[in-house]
C-alpha cells in the first residue's frame, strides 16, 4: 500500500543553531518529517547533517531553537529523552555488544525476569518475535551478535527500535558496509516501516539509493539548509541528480566522472594465471600505460584479494606478474613499492593512515629517502614537495602539522593518493577509492585518478560502485568466485549486463558464450 503523507509534521525542528568554538555547525535550521515519509538528508561531510541528527537524538543540546513532536514542544537533553519521545537512531558505527547474544542485545535495559532471576526462555522467545517483525527470521537469537554480518547486526538494531515502537527512525549511512542483497533487504524493510506510518530520516551520500527511497530530499551546506526537493509531489523525472549535486556543492557539476579519451600506450602490467592456491584464481589480465581498468563484482568475489596479491600483502602460490615487460616477484608491500607498485587499501584508517601523525608525515612517510642526503632529512624540501602535492590535490588542511584524524574522509583519502603520487609507481591499485566520501570529494578524486592515468601510470581500480566503475574506466573486469568471468569496454557496458556476469545469470543463460577464464 502507498501511504498517503499527512500534512501535519510528525517531527519538527525550528530555528536550530549550534556552535562548537569558532565553528558554526548549524545556522537557524528548520526541518520537518511527516508520518509515512522517507526524508533524505544530503550534503558534503561537515555540512551539518550529523550535528542535526545528534541534536534530535539528544546527544547534543542546541544553542537556540526548538524541537516539536506531533505538535508538542519537547526537550532532548539526553538519548533517554529521545527514547521517551519515540525517536530511534541507527548509527553508521553500530551500537551493539559483540560478545552478547542477539537476544541479550535486544533485551538490554528491559530483561524479562522471574522471581528476580533472568527468564532466558522468555528473552529468546521475545527476541524471535522482535526479529520476525522486521523479517529477520533467519537470525538465531542465541547467536553472539559479533558473529553476524554487519547487515544482520543492523537488522537487530532496527528490530530493537521497532519493538520500542519508535515513531521516528534515523538511519545514518545504513548501507555503507552492506552487500547488495543486504541493501535490498533493508530497502524492503524501509518501505514496510514507511507504509506503517513511521517517519524515517535517511542520511546517505549514495544518489541512487536516495532516488529509490526518498519522498523528499533536503540538502545541507556549510551548516545551513539550502533547499528541499519534494520527489513525490514533483515526480522523480522533474528533479535531476545534478539539481541535488548543485545544491550540495554550490556549483554546477555537469559531468561527475568527466569521461575523456586518453591515448593508451604499451602494456605496463601483465598478469598470468595468478592464484593464492585457494579461492582466488587463476586470473590473467593486462593494464596498459594510461589506462584505468576497474574490477567489479559482488562482495566476496575476490577483487580485493587480487589487489593484495599484486601488492605483496598476501602470498602468491603460482602465476606471474610482469611490469613493463619484466617479470617480478613481490615479497611484501615494501618490495612492491620498490618495484613500482603502489596501493590505496580498502580501509584508509586501518591500513593506510596513522591518524595521530601529521598530514605531512603521513604523505611523505614512504619517500623520506628522496628528501635525504647522506641520511640527513632536508625538511624544507620535503615540506615544499608536500605543499605542491596538497595544492595539486586540493587537500583542505589548516597546516601540514595537524593530526590526520582531524581531516574529513575525502581529505584523508587524498593524503594516501598524495603519498602514492610521491612514490611515482608504474602501477597504482586503488581499492574503493571513494568509499565514505561525499559527492564533492568524489568528483575531485575522479579528477585526480584521471590525472594520474594521464601521466602514463597503469591504474587498477577496485570498486563496488557500478556507476563509478562505468563512469571512470576504460575497461571493466568482472569477478565471480575468485575468477575473472568477463571483460568489457566500459563505454558500451551497462549495469544490468555487469550484474548478470557478477551473479552468474549470464553464464546460466549462455553456457557456451561465457567469457570466464579457464
Amino acid at each position: 500500500m502507498d501511504q498517503v503523507l499527512e500534512d501535519s509534521p510528525l517531527l519538527e525542528v525550528r530555528g536550530i543553531s549550534k556552535r562548537f568554538g569558532a565553528t558554526q555547525a548549524l545556522s537557524d535550521v528548520s526541518f520537518d518529517l511527516r508520518p509515512g515519509e522517507v526524508h533524505a538528508l544530503m550534503g558534503e561531510n561537515g555540512a551539518g547533517k550529523s550535528t542535526l541528527m545528534k541534536i534530535i537524538a539528544g546527544t547534543y543540546s542546541p544553542d537556540s531553537g526548538s524541537i516539536h513532536m506531533m505538535g508538542n514542544q519537547i526537550v532532548m537533553a539526553s538519548p533517554r529523552d529521545a527514547m521517551t519521545a519515540k525517536v530511534g537512531i541507527i548509527h553508521q558505527e553500530l551500537n551493539t555488544f559483540p560478545e552478547m547474544s542477539v537476544a541479550e542485545n535486544l533485551a538490554v535495559g528491559n530483561e524479562p525476569t522471574t522471581s528476580f532471576m533472568l527468564n532466558r526462555r522468555k528473552m529468546i522467545s521475545d527476541a524471535r518475535e522482535k526479529l520476525e517483525r522486521v523479517g529477520a527470521v533467519n537470525i538465531d537469537p542465541r547467536t553472539p551478535i559479533g558473529r553476524l554480518s554487519v547487515g544482520m547486526q543492523q537488522m537487530v538494531e532496527i528490530a530493537r527500535a521497532v519493538a520500542e515502537d519508535v515513531k521516528v527512525l534515523v538511519l545514518d549511512e545504513p548501507t555503507a558496509a552492506l552487500s547488495m542483497s543486504e541493501s535490498k533487504q533493508l530497502f524492503g524493510l524501509i518501505h514496510q516501516m514507511r507504509d506503517r506510518g513511521m517517519g524515517l530520516i535517511y542520511i546517505s551520500h549514495r544518489m541512487e539509493e536516495v532516488w529509490e527511497l526518498a519522498d523528499r530530499v533536503t540538502v545541507f551546506r556549510d551548516g545551513k539548509l539550502v533547499g528541499t526537493k519534494d520527489m513525490r509531489a514533483a515526480g522523480r523525472d522533474a528533479v535531476s541528480p545534478n539539481d541535488i549535486v548543485r545544491m550540495m556543492v554550490g556549483r554546477d557539476v555537469d559531468d561527475l566522472y568527466g569521461r575523456e579519451e586518453r591515448e593508451l600506450d604499451k602494456v605496463r602490467l601483465e598478469v598470468r594465471d595468478l592464484t593464492d592456491g585457494g579461492a582466488i584464481g587463476p586470473v590473467s589480465f593486462d593494464v596498459r600505460a594510461g589506462e584505468i581498468v576497474t574490477m567489479v563484482g559482488l562482495i566476496g568475489a575476490g577483487r580485493t584479494e587480487v589487489g593484495r596479491l599484486l601488492y605483496g600483502a598476501d602470498k602468491v602460490a603460482a602465476g606471474t606478474i610482469s611490469l613493463d615487460g619484466r617479470q617480478i616477484r613481490v615479497r611484501n608491500p615494501g618490495d612492491a613499492v620498490a618495484k613500482g607498485i603502489g596501493m590505496l587499501p580498502e580501509s584508509r584508517k586501518d591500513q593506510a593512515l596513522f591518524l595521530e601523525m601529521s598530514v605531512r608525515d603521513n604523505t611523505a612517510m614512504s619517500t623520506l629517502g628522496a628528501f635525504s642526503t647522506f641520511g640527513v632529512l632536508n625538511f624544507r624540501r620535503m615540506k615544499s614537495k608536500v605543499d605542491e602535492i596538497f595544492t595539486s590535490l586540493r587537500v583542505r588542511a589548516a597546516s601540514q602539522s595537524i593530526e590526520s584524524r582531524s581531516l574529513s574522509g575525502g581529505n584523508q583519502q587524498k593524503l594516501v593518493l598524495g603519498r602514492l603520487m610521491l612514490e611515482k609507481p608504474a602501477l597504482m591499485i586503488l581499492d574503493e577509492p571513494t568509499r565514505g566520501v561525499d559527492i564533492g570529494a568524489k568528483s575531485e578524486i575522479y579528477r585526480i585518478i584521471k590525472e594520474i592515468a594521464a601521466t602514463g601510470t597503469a591504474v587498477l581500480v577496485i570498486s563496488s560502485d557500478l556507476p563509478e566503475a562505468l563512469g571512470i574506466s576504460d575497461r571493466l573486469l568482472v569477478m565471480r568466485e575468485g575468477r575473472i568471468v568477463a571483460e568489457m569496454d566500459a563505454q558500451s557496458a551497462t549495469e544490468e549486463v555487469v550484474m548478470e556476469h557478477a551473479t552468474g545469470v549470464y553464464a546460466d543463460q549462455n553456457p557456451r558464450m561465457t567469457h570466464e577464464q579457464p
